[in-house]
């Protein structure tokens, strides 16, 4: 569930998406969640420029950004270290993933797992946007 509403952009934007990545981290403020890892799932979703006629574009990775460099920099900012906030976290992806200058729009939702046993997952989603220059 989401409550952001489609992509508002003047440019027609391809959508890329990680989803439902399963990830332990070290992360929270309370004492029991200090030096221990917690199940989080992590979902980017990033806006690129994109087509809007008919015409197939090169079948070539340059024309869009790699689902893997996404996955490599969850991966690496995870193993930066203890997060106490999710919302830390999720701000610290979405601008890893805006440092390409191609992606103008990013959303990130992280989720931690285990919190509560009758709640499937609590977290944040966040929407970030390139900088208008």
């Amino acid at each position: 569930m989401t409550v952001f509403a489609p992509w508002v952009s003047e440019q027609p934007l391809r959508c890329l998406f990680i989803n439902n990545m399963l990830i332990d981290a070290y992360i929270g403020v309370f004492p029991h969640e200090l030096n221990v890892t917690q199940r989080i799932r992590v979902s980017v979703a990033f806006g690129v420029p994109d087509r809007n006629d008919l015409e197939v574009g090169q079948d070539d990775l340059s024309r869009t950004v790699s689902y893997e460099h996404v996955v490599r920099l969850v991966h690496q900012i995870i193993a930066e270290g203890h997060v106490r906030l999710v919302e830390t976290l999720a701000e610290r992806i979405a601008a890893g993933v805006l440092a390409d200058q191609r992606v103008q729009v990013v959303r990130v939702k992280i989720e931690k797992l285990d919190v509560f046993e009758e709640i499937e997952s609590v977290g944040v989603e966040i929407e970030r946007r390139q900088k208008i220059a």
